[in-house]
């Protein structure tokens, strides 16, 4: 069996994620693969994920984070450039995700930290009440092969993971959010001048060892395309609109907000990120534009841009206009409603915004 290694020179976390699903679905079957990759600040969301309801995207949008949405199941994670990716690829029956965490191991070893597997998931080091998770992985299995992909923690700001992910409360309350935090290190903890080049040299050692080969080392980015069959497509794919919010599966969304001339509760009913229903209730003395926007939203896509089209759109049709909705009011409801908020962005049109 052949092996290739591909390293990652782009920091674009949906150039690296349509390489790694090209490579899966066009490697031969004899084939292994070898994968390092990292991703400056960036949300990864699972391709079922909501990041509506995953994500912070107004502090995302303030911090400018990335959102990437993966082509495999599970959920949202963080990364920036103290993370190190990998992703280990076989054809079956060869494919086995113990001798790619081995390899991982032993990449380590030679930097003098002795780490080992905990459970299904987990890289660890250190025992009992001293045990600290550095890395965690998934898995995918087709009919005739498999990949392990899994990160690796370097020096990465862990305090940012709070700031751009909405945790699930029943997560948790099973977890425990301070247990989890006090449990996971970073490797420099251990080896202060570690860093990612360090670490895919090593990594590319223990594999070639492993398997006694030594293939070229297949640099790429988007000045040097994979030779990978759909690549072209598949980038395009993964930095579309379309791909990271369009693919949402179906959801509701409730704001609400209180302005000096009343207040508005807006329900919502989304499929693929496109406004399916849309229902308002509120206490002003004009209800009248309040009403006929919710008329006007349904199949508006759920965008900034597209919500104060419909504003506007319906502030000028209308014969008594929002007038009572102030250019200048200063308006400001918090992070709590909808992350962009719909009733409170000013950068758009001053009304009703997303």
């Amino acid at each position: 069996m052949a092996s290739r290694i591909l390293l990652s020179d782009s920091n674009d976390p949906h150039f690296n994620l349509a390489v790694e699903d090209c490579i899966f679905r066009s490697m031969p079957a004899d084939q292994r693969v070898l994968f390092l990759w990292r991703n400056a600040d960036t949300v990864v969301i699972g391709r079922a994920q909501n990041p509506w309801k995953e994500c912070n995207l107004k502090k995302m949008e303030d911090d400018s984070i990335s959102l990437a949405r993966r082509q495999s199941g599970g959920g949202a994670v963080f990364h920036d450039l103290g993370n190190t990716n990998f992703t280990f690829m076989a054809g079956k029956p060869e494919y086995d995700k113990e001798v790619s965490t081995r390899i991982v191991l032993d990449g380590l070893k030679k930097l003098g930290i002795e780490g080992y597997a905990n459970g299904r998931n987990d890289l660890v080091v250190g025992e009992g009440e001293e045990m600290r998770k550095f890395s965690g992985s998934a898995y995918k299995e087709a009919k005739d092969r498999g990949f392990h992909h899994g990160t690796l923690l370097l020096h990465a700001d862990l305090s940012r993971l709070a700031n751009y992910l909405n945790p699930d409360p029943k997560k948790l309350q099973s977890k425990g959010i301070t247990s989890v935090r006090s449990r996971v290190t970073n490797l420099d903890s251990l080896r202060a001048n570690i860093d990612h080049n360090m670490v895919c040299d090593t990594i590319i050692q223990a594999f070639c060892e492993h398997f006694g080969e030594t293939p070229d080392i297949e640099h790429i980015s988007p000045d040097a395309l994979p030779d990978l069959p759909g690549f072209v497509e598949k980038f395009e794919q993964q930095q579309s609109w379309d791909w990271n919010f369009g693919k949402s599966p179906e959801f509701t969304h409730q704001l609400d907000e209180r302005f000096q001339w009343g207040g508005v509760e807006l329900h919502l009913n989304l499929q693929k990120a496109i406004i399916s229903a849309a229902q308002t209730y509120t206490d002003s003395l004009f209800p009248d534009p309040i009403e006929e926007l919710a008329k006007r939203l349904i199949g508006v896509t759920y965008l900034p841009d597209a919500i104060a089209k419909c504003v506007d759109e319906t502030h000028r049709r209308l014969s008594k206009p929002f007038s009572q909705f102030r250019r200048d009011e200063s308006l400001d409801c918090g992070d709590d409603c909808l992350n962009y908020c719909i009733l409170c962005d000013s950068r758009s049109s001053g009304y009703l915004l997303l």
